[in-house]
């Protein structure tokens, strides 16, 4: 007879809850509603300057600091979305109060606002209300996971299709905007340029929005928002943010872990240091570029290999593993940049194809990394509702962005400060330098090194990271007989 293959909760013990693959994939198209609005603002300093006659040192100072104010509302936001719980649910209505609010403050900022003779101060007020929008549906968003499913292996690919959509939607929404739009306008970042942009991308981010309502429709329901106390009503306040913080050790690991590994990444993604790798070590910046975005593409099946590992090994096991393979392939990576005449990259096939392919596995491997830690995230989450009887989904997802926000704000200071190191203290470098010791050495220690000592601080930490696979099921058992002792209760 055939052998009856066992499903993960039969082989768990654990009654786990899962969803269709056609539901996680529609409702990760949320991702791509958020990426449009996240190219928009990415033109916001031309905005500033070309709209609001604002100089450009002043709008980079603006957008700084209303990174405080972001920080400010996330905790405020998270407690009033893990506070509502209406019959409908909450993630379609808190989502959509927040894409109204972050398209209206849009198109405020970029239509009706824009060429008017308004000066810094309603540009501030625009651009704080678009955040407030923004935060709304970026929080509501991210408890879309974790409540969808709870299987240990289905958990890790649903941030595999919302990864996929990342890295899609961004580059679909940037050749838009520069091959579609951009010369309409005689390639010039113009208020009828940027108009035009934000209209369209705000009818395409609706669009997307609505459809990923169909795939969150069949878990937008009170029951799975509740904790395990069912009956009672959740009330989430300021104090029991501070009790997470204090007295959730799995989660202070992992932020130090994933927020080590964000630090490094925003420090070596600075312009400066592309600009020193491609444009001066390699000597042809546009070259280094078109790299760079091929590398990117094969990523996605790499954040599949990656989403199937996790479910297999659990966060904890997956992000050791991969971390291993990126300190290991950045080490590889500059023993081979240290030896060789990185200028002849360009032109000699052989030091090319290597240096592609140790660029491509380093990205794979990294995409493994996200992967796992967007699964590591869920699984906090459920072990909080495990030690505190509460489910606050919105208050892990805004504790964690909040700390994230200041500790990754410092990349650019790194690097600029690295760069003043060798001499650049008045200037930066640009694609026409010539190569030195001394840009070879910061290079080498942003693009490389620095990820290298957060992939370590991983392997260290994790070490004490308790919420293994094996645990993580022990951890839905508890949950189980916990809500059914509740349940029995409320009905005595």
């Amino acid at each position: 007879m055939e052998k009856k293959k066992l499903s993960q909760s039969e082989i768990d013990g654990v009654q786990y809850r899962r969803a269709k693959t056609w539901h996680i994939a529609l409702s990760q198209i949320n991702g791509g509603s958020s990426m449009a609005f996240y190219i928009l603002i990415g033109m916001i300093s031309y905005l500033a300057n070309e709209g609001y006659g604002i100089a450009v040192a002043v709008a980079g100072f603006i957008l700084t600091a209303t990174r405080i104010f972001d920080g400010i509302i996330d905790p405020v936001l998270a407690i009033l979305i893990d506070k509502t719980n209406t019959k409908h649910g909450k993630l379609r209505i808190l989502m959509f109060i927040g894409w109204v609010i972050r398209a209206f403050a849009a198109l405020l900022l970029f239509v009706w606002g824009s060429g008017k003779g308004h000066g810094i101060f309603m540009f501030v007020i625009m651009y704080m209300l678009y955040i407030v929008g923004s935060s709304l549906v970026d929080i509501s968003a991210n408890i879309i996971g974790p409540v969808m499913s709870n299987d240990p292996k289905q958990r890790p690919l649903i941030n595999v299709w919302g990864t996929v959509y990342n890295y899609l939607f961004p580059m679909i929404f940037s050749l838009v905007t520069t091959l579609v739009i951009l010369p309409k306008h005689g390639n010039k970042y113009s208020v009828d340029m940027l108009a035009e942009t934000c209209i369209l991308y705000v009818i395409v981010s609706l669009v997307l929005l609505l459809i990923s309502f169909i795939g969150i429709a069949p878990i937008d329901k009170p029951e799975n928002f509740k904790g395990i106390h069912s009956g009672e009503e959740q009330q989430v306040k300021l104090h029991d943010m501070l009790k997470f913080l204090k007295g959730n050790k799995p989660f202070q690991l992992y932020l130090i872990a994933a927020a080590s590994e964000k630090l490094a990444q925003q420090t070596g993604g600075q312009a400066v240091v592309t600009t020193m790798l491609f444009g001066i070590l390699i000597g042809n910046i546009q070259f280094g570029s078109i790299l760079s975005m091929v590398a990117m593409l094969p990523a996605i099946v790499f954040a599949i290999i990656g989403g199937r590992y996790a479910g297999k090994h659990g966060g904890k096991n997956s992000i050791l593993t991969w971390t291993r393979v990126c300190i290991a392939i950045a080490g590889i990576s500059i023993v081979f940049c240290s030896v060789i005449d990185m200028r002849q990259i360009p032109s000699n096939i052989v030091l090319m194809v290597i240096f592609f392919a140790l660029l491509l596995s380093l990205n794979g491997a990294r995409m493994c990394v996200t992967t796992a830690s967007g699964a590591m995230r869920a699984d906090i989450i459920d072990y909080e509702l495990d030690r505190s009887g509460k489910y606050m989904p919105a208050i892990v997802v805004s504790t964690y962005n909040f700390i994230d926000q200041i500790i990754t704000s410092f990349g650019a200071t790194i690097a600029a400060g690295c760069v003043a190191l060798i001499g650049f203290k008045s200037v930066m470098p640009q694609p026409t330098d010539e190569p030195s010791k001394g840009i070879f050495i910061v290079t080498m220690f942003l693009y490389y090194g620095l990820p290298m000592l957060a992939w370590l601080c991983t392997q260290i930490v994790m070490r004490f990271y308790k919420l293994s696979k094996e645990e993580m099921v022990n951890v839905q058992k508890r949950i189980h007989d916990q809500k059914m002792i509740a349940v029995t209760k409320e009905n005595d």
